[in-house]
């Protein structure tokens, strides 16, 4: 029988005891009249309105067995569900299969799922990003507000982010209407350099070749951070990169009296700026034409960059606050930024 909401049967078996014919509850109830035939018959037979019991398939495993199995999976994350099908001996001696191992994952709420790609945090990392989150969850949202988030990223012309997805049916993976190709190294690309902060962010500098300590003084720290710092009275931020962490850039700023914010190594999730990279990106790949060469991509980052809302990047900022909690309450550990 099709299946039809509860209270629609009750008041379909309602309307038939007062005496309504079956053609005309079908009408009134929008429904098929083989469907009020099919529920009348059913009621006459069983006295009730709910389906009758199904005969399901036996299961393989015992509740012991289902615990077990839930078990093993919570202690190592990576098993695969072949390797606990193939050591796991069912009821009367079966083997049970990969796909019952699933179901009964499935069933504790536990689903196969692409592992996060995060950075090697050793014992000593997360210390060091607890002991950071924790001299920083005080800060009042003002402080925040007044610091200048820098960093360096890389985009290419061509580039496979994963987000992409094909429609296809079972045997087309390889037909070609079906395969985005690779190119090597993304095709080209262009290295950047930017600055955010509340209410405003600086001009994208360029960097072409290799990015050095003797250059990050002298084209970035010395005629762009440094005036636009003193100009707006903030605090500067940095990654401990090789060239910001330098002897001659540390001693630059500090003869040019500029506060710098100490910041945790390995710790791209508190900084807002690495999502700001993320909307750029995006922004620049929703471009249509998408950029085909170096000059075009250049383009399109001076472009979108300036067009990306400045109360996307306030809100950022504002989760400063909420970036170090989640520091603290993963004890320097992964966190969802």
């Amino acid at each position: 029988m099709p299946q039809m909401p509860q209270a629609l049967r009750e008041r379909a078996i309602g309307m038939l005891t007062a005496g309504m014919s079956t053609r005309s509850v079908a009408r009134a109830l929008n429904v098929h009249f083989s469907t009020i035939s099919h529920l009348q018959r059913r009621f006459r037979e069983y006295g009730s309105t709910s389906n009758r019991p199904h005969n399901r398939k036996r299961r393989v495993t015992t509740p012991a067995q289902d615990l077990h199995i839930q078990q093993v999976h919570l202690q190592d994350r990576l098993r695969p569900a072949t390797q606990t099908a193939a050591e796991t001996i069912g009821l009367h001696n079966q083997t049970i299969s990969a796909q019952t191992v699933r179901n009964r994952l499935r069933e504790a709420q536990l689903h196969a799922r692409r592992p996060h790609r995060g950075l090697d945090l050793t014992p000593a990392r997360r210390r060091n990003r607890l002991e950071w989150a924790n001299a920083h969850i005080r800060w009042r949202l003002a402080r925040w507000r007044g610091v200048l988030f820098t960093d360096e990223s890389r985009f290419t012309l061509f580039r496979a982010d994963g987000r992409q997805r094909v429609w296809r049916r079972v045997g087309e993976r390889f037909a070609d209407v079906n395969v985005v190709d690779r190119v090597a190294h993304g095709g080209g690309g262009v290295m950047v350099w930017a600055g955010i902060c509340y209410g405003r962010r600086t001009q994208v500098h360029f960097i072409d070749g290799i990015l050095n300590a003797q250059r990050y003084r002298d084209e970035i720290l010395r005629p762009i951070v440094v005036p636009y710092i003193h100009e707006h009275h903030l605090m500067f931020q940095q990654d401990n990169a090789r060239p910001h962490v330098a002897r001659i850039c540390t001693q630059f700023l500090e003869a040019e009296n500029v506060p710098v914010l100490a910041w945790p190594a390995y710790s791209p999730d508190m900084s807002p700026v690495e999502h700001v990279w993320d909307v750029l990106d995006r922004r620049i790949r929703q471009r249509v034409p998408v950029p085909t060469n170096i000059q075009q991509l250049r383009t399109a980052i001076e472009e979108e960059w300036t067009n990306i809302p400045q109360a996307t990047i306030d809100n950022l900022i504002n989760s400063m606050r909420r970036r170090c909690v989640a520091l603290h309450e993963a004890n320097g550990g992964h966190t969802r930024y």
